[in-house]
This record gives structure tokens, sequence and C-alpha cells, in this order.
């Protein structure tokens, strides 16, 4: 077979190849040229981010016959021989395939003997957390004094099995997944190089599947080939991916916005009749409400060529931040509970009807009741008035003086200011509390926001005022506190006068330790 597949065709030869690990290439470069050579090497990182690349480059760069260099020739025959995977003195071992402890005994006794072609005995042993338990004790001798010409270098993606012995025995680097953009450019150079067509959001797609992964990207762009007849294109990539296009998820926010149930139902009917996958939606859905976050907060980080940028930054002015969280936040949770809702389509709409009942208090969230006012025998105007006018909490002139059943309906610290409190004086347009001297801390930190909570259940206009001094005994706590002790004499005389209970302290010298009220109310 004649065709090579990009991953392999694109594969790094060098350090100035390698994309998106500046930070190993500068200590790896920086320890060839100086000449500080460990024995041991440990590349860790998530599949297709270079891991098996770099062993190779630094295989060449040992035994280069130009000499030990960061910069190796390529064209000397052990140069040539690495990259072709022949060259002898380059042992590449899958640990998934070898794991006992008679392969490894068998590597290390190879070890010994000096290089037959190259400078070093390179051995790259792939994923080496697959190892066994005994294998990893019979390198270790080794792997801390291998000899003079030996170099390992170890590949995981999984480092945490590795044994803290084999750790402490290696230069570790992590390798880390690369961002969209990064991936996205390279494989703008990969298909230049080979000469085919390709659309920029045909690359962006890519580079987002390929979640961080080039070797995944690779091959998701030869899928992509094959798949829209030897050109890159945007929609057949879309299909072939499973992805949402903003088109269909940006009508959906826009009825979250206006607060239009039908419109929003709609929508995600329309999405189910063209069978995309909702979970590719829920996800495409976060990340458009990301780029929304981003646009509120640092509206220069949203790049140019983001689609519908435009109308994205537009509703992210009609959206307040806080709900543009919550939006995030119910996405992706409801992508988390997909598979467990009866089917997909009721996950998702359930997902969208949660965002639309669920926003912050403040927001008007029933205009698409409004087309529902059919017929009526009153104005529609009218309706809306009088639902605007309807009052919701009670004002100060339905406050009857009963502070105690005010204080119960607040919550939090600020409850707890108020059952301190008692009620010194009232009227139509003010409220005068009484707190103890020895809690004037307590008022400093939370006299404000007791004032606020107040106002919010009576009044915007009321006028809160605090003094310190002696309570006479009303007070919400002191209250609550009487109560208590009256039901707690209540149930101690009862317990005590009990016949049975008598007996039992009689006859069997019983003891009562602990007597408390059933059914006792919360403070």
């Amino acid at each position: 077979m004649s065709y090579q597949v990009l991953a392999r065709k694109w594969r790094p030869k060098s350090f100035a190849e390698l994309i998106g690990q500046e930070h190993v290439v500068r200590a790896l470069s920086n320890a060839l040229e100086q000449g500080r050579l460990h024995h041991a090497y440990l590349f860790t990182g998530t599949r297709g981010v270079g891991k098996t690349t770099l062993a190779r480059i630094l295989a060449r760069c040992l035994n280069c016959e130009a000499g030990v260099s960061a910069k190796p020739c390529g064209i000397c025959p052990a140069c040539q021989q690495i990259e072709a995977g022949r060259f002898v003195d380059l042992i590449e071992i899958d640990a998934a395939s070898y794991t006992g402890v008679d392969n490894m005994r068998e590597v290390l006794e190879n070890a010994q003997y000096a290089p037959t072609a190259g400078r070093y005995k390179v051995y790259i042993i792939d994923e080496v957390h697959m190892l066994s338990k005994n294998a990893f004790n019979a390198m270790l001798k080794t792997l801390e004094e291998p000899p003079a010409h030996v170099v390992f270098v170890l590949a995981t993606t999984d480092p945490q099995k590795v044994p803290v012995t084999v750790l402490s025995r290696c230069l570790q680097f992590n390798l880390k997944q690369m961002p969209p953009g990064q991936v996205a450019n390279h494989l703008r150079t990969v298909l230049d190089g080979e000469g085919i067509a390709y659309e920029p959001g045909a690359l962006n797609l890519l580079a987002r599947a390929a979640a961080g992964s080039m070797r995944d990207a690779l091959s998701l762009t030869d899928q992509a080939i094959a798949y829209g007849s030897g050109e890159v294109h945007e929609q057949p990539t879309r299909d072939m991916l499973g992805t949402v296009d903003q088109a269909y998820l940006l009508p959906l926010l826009e009825a979250l916005a206006d607060a239009d149930g039908p419109r929003l139902m709609r929508e995600a009917e329309a999405i189910a009749e063209r069978s995309l996958s909702f979970d590719a939606a829920l996800q495409d859905l976060a990340l458009l409400l990301q780029q929304m976050a981003l646009a509120q907060t640092v509206p220069d980080a949203v790049a140019d060529d983001v689609p519908e940028r435009a109308r994205l930054c537009a509703l992210a002015e009609r959206t307040g931040p806080e709900t543009v969280q919550l939006y995030y936040q119910i996405a992706t949770l409801g992508r988390r509970d997909l598979e467990l809702a009866p089917d997909e389509y009721a996950g998702f709409t359930m997902t969208l009807l949660r965002m639309l009942a669920f926003a912050p208090a403040g927001e008007i969230r029933f205009a698409a009741a409004k087309p529902k006012v059919v017929g009526a025998s009153a104005p529609i105007g009218s309706v809306q008035i009088a639902a605007k006018a309807a009052p919701a909490i009670a004002t100060v002139a339905a406050f009857d003086g009963d502070w105690f059943a005010l204080s119960r309906r607040l919550t939090g610290g600020v409850k707890q200011l108020a059952a301190l409190c008692e009620m010194a004086d009232h009227g139509a347009n003010f409220l005068k509390l009484r707190l103890p001297a020895d809690q004037k801390s307590l008022l400093d930190s939370l006299g404000e926001k007791l004032k606020a909570a107040l106002r919010k259940l009576l009044s915007p206009a009321v006028r809160i005022e605090f003094e310190l001094g002696a309570t006479s005994g009303a007070a919400p706590a002191e209250i609550v506190g009487r109560q208590q002790a009256a039901r707690q004499a209540e149930a101690e005389a009862s317990v005590m006068n009990d016949p049975f209970v008598q007996t039992m302290v009689r006859d069997f010298d019983a003891t009562v330790t602990n007597i408390k009220p059933i059914g006792e109310p919360a403070p």
C-alpha cells in the first residue's frame, strides 16, 4: 500500500518540527547542548501529544553521526535508519504486550552489551504503567545505575500507576494537550502541503474534536478528506463528526433571552428533526455560553473569526452574567445526566426547560404566555397591568406589629440577628429595633443586611433604626427560650410522674439521664 496516513507522513523529525511542547523541547535541547544527559526519561501525557515521537527524536540526537546535538543532521545512516524504524540500537518495547518479569529480564540482559551501530542503546518502553509489579522490581537496579551506553525512555498515559521507586529514578516531563487554535494552524499547514482544499471552519471543528491530541486531529482529517471526496469542507465535516451548527443553537439562546417557551420548544424540535446529536448539542451550547461569558468579561478575547460573532455579542449584552453562568452549569449537568433520561430528546428538552424556569429572580420569565390570551373578555393591556401591580409580599401597611412572626420569615445570619432584637416601636413607615449592647459587633457586621432583608419583606421605603439597650424579654430568641424551657419542664414532669418510670427507679435503681420533648420546634 503506497498511501501513508497523515499522522505518519507528517510526524516530526526534529525538535523544531514538534508542535506544542516548547517547555520539553527547551529542557532537552539545553541538556543535549551542555552534555548533561540523564540515563532515564519519563514522558507522560494523553494520547497523541508526542511522547513516542519525542523519544525517537531524542534517539536521533544521541546517535547522529555528526555528534550528540539538539539538531541532528537527518542525512546520516543513523538518522535515516531511526526515522525508518530499522536502527538496531533503538529498541521499542510495548509494555502492554511484554508485561512479565521474564520479558524484562531479557531486555536487561541485552542492555549489558555495547551498541552495535550507534553511540547509545536507546530503550523506548511505551505504556510503561502496564508492566507487572515484578517487572518493575526487576528493572529498578538497572534503571538506577544503567551501563554508560544505555538510555531508557519511558512513556505512559497514566503516571499514577508507575511505582514511585521508578518515578524517582527518571527525569520526568509532562507533555501538554494542544489548544484547538494550535492544532487548527498545524492542520492548515498539513493540508496546504498536501494541496487539499479546505474551509477554516472545518479545521476548527476537527481541532476541537481532537481534544488536544495532534494524532487524533490528523486521523480525523484523513477521515474528513475521504468523507468530503478529497476536500475538507465545514458542513460535511460537521455531518461526519455529528456536531451541531451554531445556526441551530443561537435561536435556542435567543428564545431563552426572550423567555419564549413555545419558540424554545420549536427550535428543539427542529434539532430533533435533523437527527442531530443531543449530546453534541449540549456540548456546543455550553461552548457558546462560555463565549458569551468571555464577551461579557473580556470582550477583546473573543476571536474575530468566531462564527456569528456579532450575534453572539448581542446575546451577551441582553443576558445577565449570572444568567449565563447558570445556563452553562445547567447545560453541563444536563449533558452529564443525558444517559439517565427516559430518552435523549426528553433529557435535552428538560435541560432547556430548566434554563427557562431557574433563571435568577428579577428577570421576566413569562413573556411566552402572552400569545395564549386570545378572545378574553378583558383587554390584554389591563390583564398585564393587573399582573404587574399584584403584590407578592407584605407591605408596611399590612404589618400588624407581630415582630416574632416577621423575624421567622428571615433566613441565614440576619435571622440570628433579628432573633436577638425586640421591637421598640413601629409605624406606617418606620420600624425601631432594640438590641443588647453586648451584641454591637454582630449589629455592625449584619445590620445593613438585616435592613435590606426587612425592606424586601415590607417595603423599600420603610425606615429601619437600631438602638442598643436592655431588652424586656420580647426578643424572638427570648420568647423561643421561654417556650423551650416550658416544654422541657412539662416533659420532665410528665416523665418523672409516670408510674412505670417511678417503678423502674424504685425497684431497679434506674436513673433518668436525659429527657427531651418530642416534636420540639426549630429555633
